[in-house]
């Protein structure tokens, strides 16, 4: 996985596909493209018959050159980074900097394709993306492109309730400054810690209370473990996030209502 800052300043965590997902995709993708020139040249043998040989080779290589570079580039670009054998193994290509590809990505990377997949049957994208750590081929190092994971398992978010011990405590507590990046690390680390070592476990969950406790007021009462401390702060975190959220939209069903039962003057 990698992490990426956006131009906004927005963190995103991706992870690159692996060469097996991507050679299964490419499989897909050139079969498809292989099927539509096939077919194209069969529905074009009457009328290259009445034309000389060389004309009728630069009918084939119009059609080789229309199905394997421009069907590509154009399937890249407008669907952003996505084909039909991306879709089918739930991947996309996304530029470097974790933004979405355009015409020069995709023509690029089509380009170089013809070299890497085509004329040298995928070894030459093999060696490369073993040597790159993100399992880049030439076409992607020349682009500014790598392939990521598009699909992942369901996230279902924990429901752990405030520890009964700790509830007075925490529904006076100013949890407001802790930072949401600090938030996501304490989340990871609740789902991560039922398969994390004991000694690990407890040293991770020391350091991220550690670094909670700065920006949470009250102190929690004496004796409170660590996890236990994390638990009850993430756990009145999101049941005040929650709560907030569902009086905004009680507030906005509410002028919704108001404003429906206003007279309409046609005039």
């Amino acid at each position: 996985m990698s992490t990426v800052i956006t131009g906004e300043a927005v963190v995103l965590e991706l992870r690159e596909a692996t060469f097996v997902p991507r050679a299964v995709g490419s499989v897909i993708d050139y079969a498809a493209y292989g099927l539509g020139l096939l077919l194209s040249s069969f529905a074009l043998t009457e009328t290259a018959a009445s034309l000389d040989p060389a004309a009728g080779r630069a009918w084939l290589v119009a059609l080789a050159v229309f199905w394997l570079l421009a069907v590509p580039t154009a399937v890249e670009t407008l669907t952003r980074g996505r084909s039909l054998g991306r879709l089918v193994m739930g991947l996309r290509i996304v530029r470097d900097d974790g933004g979405s590809i355009r015409f020069r990505h995709a023509f690029i990377r089509s380009m170089l394709a013809l070299l890497e997949i085509v004329a040298l049957f995928g070894s030459l994208a093999l060696i490369v993306s073993f040597a790159n750590e993100r399992g880049k081929r030439l076409g992607d190092m020349l682009a500014g492109t790598y392939s990521m994971r598009e699909r992942r398992r369901k996230f279902r978010p924990s429901t752990v309730p405030v520890p009964p011990r700790l509830r007075p405590w925490a529904e006076l507590a100013d949890l407001g400054r802790i930072p949401d990046a600090l938030a996501a690390k304490v989340s990871r680390f609740a789902r991560q810690a039922p398969a994390m070592t004991p000694a690990s476990r407890a040293r991770v969950g020391a350091d991220l209370a550690t670094e909670v406790h700065r920006h949470v007021a009250p102190s929690p009462p004496p004796g409170t473990g660590p996890e236990e401390f994390l638990m009850a702060v993430m756990a009145e975190r999101r049941g005040r996030d929650l709560r907030r959220l569902t009086a905004v939209k009680d507030r906005q069903k509410a002028v919704g209502q108001r404003l429906h039962r206003l007279p309409f003057d046609e005039s």
